[in-house]
């Protein structure tokens, strides 16, 4: 059963390149999350505000996570900012390790973390920064075009656990308004909707992007984008570490910073960028009344 929430529910905020996130910890799955009370606390006006929510399980404790529980104590249960579920998050992942270690949970170095694109491989560096294996990229053939105040570009499919478009452009201004979805077609070619990621030449194996993400609009980092992006732009370069038996490494800025992504010739691609914990408290249970956030009861 379901009974309404009395008390004041503990929660963080956190970023990693300002991709922006509430942490609601939640160790035994007991706070049940709609999307609409998701929604209301990622609401830059009335709520806290973020990008998206990390709600932080013992994977033992989720019925999505209990099958990685023997590989990663903790899942990342990732929401969009409009409540909807995703697959993965490549900042939303460095920032919940963050949290792990500031929560005493684990220490600097390797730590395993569950989400539904698959457990991801988490090394918290002692210099602040966060490296993830970030797994392989999936390439389907069927890609879209991207259109933005009557210019259009081909987008590439990379699939990175989660769907994404990538198109280059002259220049970023080119993106035009990010905070409503740019038109693709076919559109059947993501019937569960696309991240659309617009990327600009810096310099050699540099480059820079601005993202549309789905269920959020434009955000200032996309981790799982900027992998997308740098395996788009590998195959582009013909550096495709497969075929030339090197790794390779792009430096892909972002509206909030700099990611640094490096894949292997096995395909296995890392992330290295920064994860920072800033604020924690409580959140009011009035309010969250009104925002129909519930504890779950055996």
């Amino acid at each position: 059963m379901t009974s309404t929430q009395t008390s004041p529910l503990a929660f963080l905020k956190g970023h990693g390149t300002e991709n922006d996130f509430v942490i609601v910890p939640d160790a035994d799955n007991a706070v049940d999350l709609p999307a609409a009370a998701v929604a209301r606390l990622c609401d830059r006006r009335a709520g806290i505000g973020g990008d998206g929510l990390l709600h932080v399980v013992r994977s033992a404790a989720h019925p999505e996570a209990r099958g990685m529980a023997d590989e990663a104590e903790w899942f990342m249960d990732y929401r969009n900012a409009d409540g909807s579920v995703a697959e993965m998050c490549g900042n939303g992942v460095r920032v919940f390790a963050r949290y792990l270690q500031y929560a005493g949970h684990v220490t600097a170095g390797e730590v395993a973390v569950a989400t539904r694109g698959g457990v991801k491989r988490v090394h918290l560096d002692k210099d602040g920064s966060v490296t993830v294996s970030m797994g392989r990229a999936l390439l389907p053939e069927d890609g879209v075009t991207v259109t933005v105040d009557g210019r259009s570009w081909p987008a590439r499919n990379v699939n990175m656990g989660n769907p994404h478009a990538v198109a280059f452009v002259e220049s970023l201004d080119h993106a035009g308004n990010l905070f409503t979805e740019p038109p693709y077609s076919p559109a059947e070619v993501y019937p569960d909707g696309v991240n659309i990621e617009f990327v600009a030449d810096r310099g050699p194996r540099h480059v820079a992007m601005r993202v549309h993400e789905r269920g959020a609009a434009e955000t200032r980092s996309c981790g799982t984008g900027a992998c997308a992006v740098a395996v788009a732009t590998a195959r582009r370069d013909g550096a495709d570490p497969a075929l030339t038996g090197n790794p390779v490494t792009y430096t892909v800025d972002v509206l909030g910073g700099t990611l640094i992504i490096t894949e292997h010739p096995d395909g296995e691609i890392e992330m290295t960028g920064p994860a920072v914990i800033v604020a924690e408290g409580t959140i009011d249970p009035s309010w969250l009344a009104d925002g129909e956030i519930e504890t779950v009861n055996d």
